[in-house]
Protein backbone atom coordinates (compact mmCIF):
# COMPACT_ATOMS: atom_id res chain seq x y z
CA UNK A 1 0.00 0.00 0.00
CA UNK A 2 1.40 3.37 -0.40
CA UNK A 3 1.50 6.06 1.71
CA UNK A 4 1.52 9.99 0.92
CA UNK A 5 3.57 12.38 2.75
CA UNK A 6 2.81 16.25 1.91
CA UNK A 7 5.74 18.92 2.66
CA UNK A 8 4.10 21.81 3.72
CA UNK A 9 6.86 23.75 6.10
CA UNK A 10 9.41 26.31 5.20
CA UNK A 11 9.22 30.17 5.82
CA UNK A 12 7.43 31.19 2.56
CA UNK A 13 9.67 34.71 2.01
CA UNK A 14 9.34 34.51 -1.15
CA UNK A 15 5.76 35.13 -0.78
CA UNK A 16 6.06 38.22 1.82
CA UNK A 17 3.88 39.55 3.54
CA UNK A 18 1.24 37.33 2.37
CA UNK A 19 3.24 34.63 4.68
CA UNK A 20 4.16 37.55 7.30
CA UNK A 21 1.02 35.80 9.53
CA UNK A 22 0.68 32.22 7.70
CA UNK A 23 1.73 29.63 6.27
CA UNK A 24 2.03 30.12 2.32
CA UNK A 25 0.51 26.16 1.85
CA UNK A 26 -2.70 27.69 3.75
CA UNK A 27 -2.86 30.37 1.11
CA UNK A 28 -5.61 30.24 -1.38
CA UNK A 29 -5.31 28.92 -5.12
CA UNK A 30 -8.39 29.92 -6.60
CA UNK A 31 -11.06 28.22 -4.65
CA UNK A 32 -9.11 25.96 -2.20
CA UNK A 33 -6.24 26.68 0.04
CA UNK A 34 -2.76 25.70 -1.63
CA UNK A 35 -2.30 21.91 0.40
CA UNK A 36 -5.95 20.46 -0.82
CA UNK A 37 -3.75 20.24 -4.48
CA UNK A 38 -1.18 18.12 -3.42
CA UNK A 39 -3.51 15.93 -0.87
CA UNK A 40 -5.92 15.91 -4.06
CA UNK A 41 -2.88 14.48 -6.09
CA UNK A 42 -1.94 12.00 -3.78
CA UNK A 43 -6.07 10.62 -3.16
CA UNK A 44 -6.32 10.26 -7.00
CA UNK A 45 -3.64 7.93 -6.76
CA UNK A 46 -5.19 5.81 -4.45
CA UNK A 47 -3.32 7.06 -0.85
CA UNK A 48 -5.57 6.67 1.81
CA UNK A 49 -3.01 7.47 4.79
CA UNK A 50 -1.42 11.21 4.46
CA UNK A 51 1.35 12.35 7.08
CA UNK A 52 1.67 16.37 6.86
CA UNK A 53 5.12 17.94 8.10
CA UNK A 54 5.02 21.22 8.93
CA UNK A 55 6.60 24.01 10.73
CA UNK A 56 6.34 27.70 12.16
CA UNK A 57 3.68 29.34 13.92
CA UNK A 58 0.80 27.58 11.72
CA UNK A 59 0.95 24.14 12.42
CA UNK A 60 -2.33 24.14 14.06
CA UNK A 61 -3.67 25.85 11.42
CA UNK A 62 -3.22 22.95 9.26
CA UNK A 63 -5.19 20.72 12.33
CA UNK A 64 -7.59 23.19 12.10
CA UNK A 65 -8.37 22.80 8.38
CA UNK A 66 -7.55 19.45 7.47
CA UNK A 67 -8.59 17.63 10.70
CA UNK A 68 -8.40 13.76 10.23
CA UNK A 69 -8.52 13.81 6.65
CA UNK A 70 -11.76 12.10 5.95
CA UNK A 71 -14.06 15.12 4.91
CA UNK A 72 -10.97 15.29 2.03
CA UNK A 73 -11.95 11.56 1.29
CA UNK A 74 -8.70 10.32 3.02
CA UNK A 75 -8.43 7.34 5.54
CA UNK A 76 -6.44 9.70 7.97
CA UNK A 77 -4.30 12.34 7.68
CA UNK A 78 -1.53 12.96 10.81
CA UNK A 79 1.31 15.59 11.63
CA UNK A 80 4.67 15.89 11.73
CA UNK A 81 6.48 19.03 13.04
CA UNK A 82 9.64 20.35 11.30
CA UNK A 83 11.92 21.91 13.80
CA UNK A 84 14.19 24.84 11.84
CA UNK A 85 14.70 25.25 8.16
CA UNK A 86 17.01 21.82 7.19
CA UNK A 87 15.65 21.70 3.38
CA UNK A 88 13.48 19.00 2.05
CA UNK A 89 14.95 15.82 2.74
CA UNK A 90 15.18 16.68 6.54
CA UNK A 91 11.50 17.03 6.83
CA UNK A 92 11.31 14.14 4.53
CA UNK A 93 13.03 12.72 7.37
CA UNK A 94 10.45 12.58 10.02
CA UNK A 95 8.11 10.73 7.80
CA UNK A 96 10.16 7.72 8.86
CA UNK A 97 8.02 6.06 11.46
CA UNK A 98 4.83 6.86 9.65
CA UNK A 99 5.78 4.76 6.24
CA UNK A 100 6.38 2.12 8.53
CA UNK A 101 8.57 0.05 5.22
CA UNK A 102 5.81 0.51 3.23
CA UNK A 103 6.26 2.82 -0.12
CA UNK A 104 6.01 6.75 -0.32
CA UNK A 105 4.49 9.11 -2.58
CA UNK A 106 5.78 12.62 -1.54
CA UNK A 107 4.47 15.51 -2.78
CA UNK A 108 6.54 19.37 -2.14
CA UNK A 109 3.09 21.45 -0.66
CA UNK A 110 3.02 24.00 -3.01
CA UNK A 111 3.23 22.09 -6.21
CA UNK A 112 -0.12 21.25 -7.99
CA UNK A 113 -0.60 18.99 -11.57
CA UNK A 114 -3.12 18.89 -14.25
CA UNK A 115 -4.92 15.10 -13.78
CA UNK A 116 -4.45 12.28 -12.42
CA UNK A 117 -0.77 10.74 -11.57
CA UNK A 118 -2.32 7.47 -10.79
CA UNK A 119 -0.69 5.08 -13.79
CA UNK A 120 2.77 6.82 -12.80
CA UNK A 121 1.82 5.74 -8.77
CA UNK A 122 1.17 2.34 -10.17
CA UNK A 123 4.44 2.68 -12.69
CA UNK A 124 6.48 3.31 -9.32
CA UNK A 125 5.19 0.15 -7.18
CA UNK A 126 5.32 -2.52 -10.62
CA UNK A 127 9.38 -1.61 -10.68
CA UNK A 128 9.65 -3.69 -7.05
CA UNK A 129 11.60 -0.65 -5.22
CA UNK A 130 14.05 2.00 -5.80
CA UNK A 131 12.89 5.58 -6.58
CA UNK A 132 11.18 7.51 -9.47
CA UNK A 133 10.61 11.09 -10.13
CA UNK A 134 8.34 13.05 -12.41
CA UNK A 135 9.98 15.73 -15.43
CA UNK A 136 8.63 18.50 -17.18
CA UNK A 137 9.31 20.51 -19.71
CA UNK A 138 9.97 24.24 -18.32
CA UNK A 139 11.18 27.49 -19.37
CA UNK A 140 12.80 28.42 -16.63
CA UNK A 141 14.92 25.04 -15.62
CA UNK A 142 16.98 26.83 -13.29
CA UNK A 143 14.87 27.24 -10.60
CA UNK A 144 14.79 23.67 -10.05
CA UNK A 145 16.14 20.27 -9.78
CA UNK A 146 17.45 19.48 -13.84
CA UNK A 147 18.15 16.71 -15.29
CA UNK A 148 21.24 15.84 -17.10
CA UNK A 149 21.12 13.28 -20.34
CA UNK A 150 23.08 11.04 -21.87
CA UNK A 151 21.06 9.49 -24.78
CA UNK A 152 17.63 8.96 -22.96
CA UNK A 153 19.36 7.83 -19.59
CA UNK A 154 19.56 10.33 -16.94
CA UNK A 155 23.19 10.56 -15.63
CA UNK A 156 22.84 13.37 -12.71
CA UNK A 157 20.98 15.77 -11.06
CA UNK A 158 21.98 19.31 -10.72
CA UNK A 159 19.74 21.29 -8.43
CA UNK A 160 19.31 25.13 -9.79
CA UNK A 161 22.16 25.40 -11.88
CA UNK A 162 23.29 28.34 -13.36
CA UNK A 163 23.87 26.51 -17.07
CA UNK A 164 20.78 24.37 -16.81
CA UNK A 165 21.61 20.88 -18.83
CA UNK A 166 18.19 20.52 -20.21
CA UNK A 167 15.35 22.02 -20.36
CA UNK A 168 13.63 19.85 -17.58
CA UNK A 169 12.63 20.26 -14.12
CA UNK A 170 12.08 17.46 -11.74
CA UNK A 171 8.61 18.43 -10.53
CA UNK A 172 7.88 18.26 -6.70
CA UNK A 173 6.39 14.63 -6.68
CA UNK A 174 8.54 11.79 -5.76
CA UNK A 175 8.20 7.90 -4.93
CA UNK A 176 10.55 6.17 -2.86
CA UNK A 177 11.15 3.07 -0.90
CA UNK A 178 11.75 2.45 2.73
CA UNK A 179 15.58 3.33 1.60
CA UNK A 180 15.06 6.63 1.50
CA UNK A 181 15.87 6.99 5.39
CA UNK A 182 19.05 5.03 5.03
CA UNK A 183 19.74 7.53 2.33
CA UNK A 184 18.95 10.81 4.58
CA UNK A 185 21.19 9.83 7.02
CA UNK A 186 24.02 9.67 4.88
CA UNK A 187 23.78 13.10 3.05
CA UNK A 188 25.47 16.16 4.66
CA UNK A 189 24.57 19.57 4.04
CA UNK A 190 24.66 21.44 1.05
CA UNK A 191 26.27 25.02 1.10
CA UNK A 192 22.79 26.40 1.98
CA UNK A 193 23.30 24.69 4.60
CA UNK A 194 19.76 22.51 3.78
CA UNK A 195 19.68 18.56 3.41
CA UNK A 196 19.02 18.60 -0.43
CA UNK A 197 16.09 16.58 -2.03
CA UNK A 198 18.68 16.33 -5.09
CA UNK A 199 21.30 14.52 -3.15
CA UNK A 200 18.47 11.66 -2.39
CA UNK A 201 17.51 11.81 -6.48
CA UNK A 202 21.29 11.21 -7.02
CA UNK A 203 22.41 8.74 -4.65
CA UNK A 204 19.37 6.71 -6.11
CA UNK A 205 20.64 7.05 -9.63
CA UNK A 206 23.75 6.25 -8.08
CA UNK A 207 22.40 2.70 -7.21
CA UNK A 208 20.93 2.40 -11.07
CA UNK A 209 17.70 3.03 -8.95
CA UNK A 210 15.88 5.83 -10.51
CA UNK A 211 13.29 5.57 -12.70
CA UNK A 212 11.29 8.75 -14.50
CA UNK A 213 8.48 9.99 -16.41
CA UNK A 214 7.70 12.55 -18.01
CA UNK A 215 3.92 14.51 -17.02
CA UNK A 216 1.57 15.33 -20.10
CA UNK A 217 -0.51 17.98 -18.20
CA UNK A 218 0.50 21.37 -17.00
CA UNK A 219 2.39 21.45 -13.95
CA UNK A 220 3.71 24.45 -11.69
CA UNK A 221 5.05 25.21 -8.11
CA UNK A 222 3.22 28.01 -6.43
CA UNK A 223 6.23 29.36 -4.42
CA UNK A 224 6.69 32.74 -5.93
CA UNK A 225 4.03 35.69 -6.75
CA UNK A 226 4.92 34.60 -10.32
CA UNK A 227 3.97 31.29 -9.82
CA UNK A 228 1.08 31.67 -7.13
CA UNK A 229 -0.27 34.13 -10.11
CA UNK A 230 0.20 31.24 -12.62
CA UNK A 231 -1.20 28.66 -10.42
CA UNK A 232 -4.97 30.80 -9.89
CA UNK A 233 -4.73 31.23 -13.40
CA UNK A 234 -4.18 27.90 -14.75
CA UNK A 235 -6.60 26.28 -11.93
CA UNK A 236 -9.60 28.83 -12.60
CA UNK A 237 -8.99 28.13 -16.89
CA UNK A 238 -8.61 24.22 -16.35
CA UNK A 239 -9.30 23.16 -12.67
CA UNK A 240 -6.08 20.46 -10.95
CA UNK A 241 -6.56 17.23 -9.60
CA UNK A 242 -9.96 16.88 -10.49
CA UNK A 243 -11.09 13.21 -11.72
CA UNK A 244 -12.54 13.87 -15.23
CA UNK A 245 -9.12 15.06 -16.73
CA UNK A 246 -6.48 12.58 -18.14
CA UNK A 247 -4.20 10.76 -16.47
CA UNK A 248 -0.49 11.81 -15.94
CA UNK A 249 1.68 11.07 -19.07
CA UNK A 250 4.06 8.09 -19.34
CA UNK A 251 6.92 8.73 -21.26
Amino acid sequence: MLKGVVLAGGLGSRLYPLTKVTNKHLLPVYDRPMVYYPIECLRLMGVEDVLLVTGGTSAGDFMRLLGDGRELGLRSVTYAYQEGEGGIADALRLAEPFAAGEPIAVVLGDNLYEGNLREIARAFLEQGGGARVVLKEVPDPERFGVPRFEGDRIVAIEEKPADPPSRYAITGVYFYDADVFEIIRGLTPSARGEYEITDVNNAYLARGALEWDVLSGWWTDAGTFDSLLRAQNLVARTGANREDLVEGGRR
